[in-house]
């Protein structure tokens, strides 16, 4: 077996339906587009969740519940997280700027310091906000939880 003389399967090809051609193609007239109606026109684009005509799924879902316009969205990293981050570094300050740099925030990003898992280095912490639990461990492993006011960094950065 060559390259020159490869066919497919028996069967598996078979010609294309060409449309828009005419009475002799077996589809003329309406060219399988049946008669009349929006799928029949040209130009025409189902949008997204159209049924049929049928009630879409999401207007027939009840509407509920209520979304804060004023809610505000931190960014958790826990003292587990700092212990290892301080130690890899061999930081004794880890500021906003130690923490985007190694990929644990984004510039954006409001952070709030949790006390999961234990700090055992004196590293002062700085982040917008902090747990009362993680702000009693990290003063009680010698380092200092200071908290950033977050309009003030939201100004330098604009």
């Amino acid at each position: 077996m060559n390259l020159h003389n490869l066919k497919p399967a028996e069967g598996s090809v078979r010609n294309i339906k060409r449309v828009g051609r005419g009475q002799g193609s077996g589809r003329g007239g309406t060219s399988t587009r049946g008669h009349k109606g929006a799928q029949s026109r040209s130009g025409y684009s189902r949008k997204r969740g159209f049924e049929g005509g049928q009630m879409p799924l999401q207007r027939r879902l009840p509407k509920f519940g209520f979304t804060s316009p004023n809610r505000v969205e931190y960014k958790a990293i826990n003292l587990d997280t700092i212990q290892e981050a301080a130690t890899r570094l061999d930081a004794k300050v880890l500021d906003h700027e130690a923490l985007l740099t190694n990929n644990m925030a984004k510039k954006k990003d409001l952070i709030k310091v949790l006390n999961r898992g234990e700090l055992s280095t004196a590293v002062e912490v700085h982040a917008h906000k902090f747990s009362k639990s993680a702000v009693e461990a990290i003063e009680k492993a010698g380092g200092k939880a200071i908290v950033i006011d977050r309009f003030a960094t939201e100004t330098a950065e604009m």
